[in-house]
């Protein structure tokens, strides 16, 4: 399952142990519409990761204060804290290898 962020659970989805995954798009942003299905079925299929979105039109002070300048923009934390970040539409094998990498 995606979980929708906003600013008012943002931290506290992150500040977890687990590794949490985020997936900062926009509606508009065609590769962003790519991504939206594969990070969906990514979270379907790695229980152990925490998945989640933000709408960057939504909540565009999360985003700057997140330095998220392009989209699709994915962002990796563990333990709470920033730990990567990948730019543009990825594959499903080069999702799964993002992530796995960190």
């Amino acid at each position: 399952m995606v979980t929708e962020l906003n600013s008012s659970n943002f931290k506290e989805f992150i500040s977890s142990n687990d590794t949490v995954l985020i997936d900062f798009y926009a509606d508009w942003c065609a590769p962003c519409m790519m991504m939206g299905p594969i990070v969906e079925a990514y979270a379907e299929n790695h229980s152990g990761i925490k998945v989640a979105k933000v709408n960057i039109d939504d909540e565009p002070a999360l985003a700057a204060e997140n330095k998220v300048v392009s989209i699709p923009n994915l962002l990796i934390f563990k333990g709470g804290e920033f730990a990567k970040r990948s730019i543009g539409a990825l594959s499903k094998a080069e999702l799964e290898a993002f992530v796995e990498s960190v």
